[in-house]
């Protein structure tokens, strides 16, 4: 599982650094990208969930794009804070936000007024993971267990 989990961050980390400098050489055509470290803002608290699919990003990102990755916690409401620094920052390439679905689409539908708009002030560049809800999982161990021994234990 955690060989498929490293896999599938170094995908989506070569994603990211193809889309992101695709993206730049569209926008500045004589520089090279990156020539400074990037900050990717984690919109919620060290040591959660998102902040370990971060760090094993930035290290990925790091090694393939031959520059510092700097993985920045900025929590705080729903990941509102966080994102909007993002969103407001200059659109020069080298801050990024690892969103999710509650800080582009829940946020939108439970907030009158945010600090940014989704739709107009981020891009997406990648999908980094999908995680199936908890519910999901157990309803899953449940039939597995059903299924292969007959009974519950």
């Amino acid at each position: 599982m955690l060989r498929f989990l490293r896999r599938c961050l170094s995908m989506a980390a070569l994603t990211i650094a193809l889309a992101s400098s695709s993206v730049m050489a569209q926008t500045l055509p004589t520089q090279n990208w990156p020539t400074r470290p990037i900050t990717l803002v984690v919109p919620f608290a060290a040591g959660s969930a998102s902040d370990t699919v971060g760090r094993i990003l930035a290290a990925r990102l790091s090694e393939v794009l031959g520059q510092q990755v700097v993985v920045e916690n900025i929590g705080g409401a729903g990941g509102m804070t966080g994102t909007a620094r993002v969103a407001n920052a200059p659109p020069d390439g080298y801050q990024f936000v690892l969103g999710s679905v509650d800080t582009f689409a829940m946020n939108q539908s439970l907030y009158k007024k945010l600090p940014y708009d989704a739709a107009a002030d981020c891009v997406p560049v990648g999908l980094v993971s999908l995680i199936d809800s908890f519910v999901e999982q157990l309803s899953q161990v449940f039939k597995l267990r059903v299924f292969r021994v007959g009974t519950i234990c």
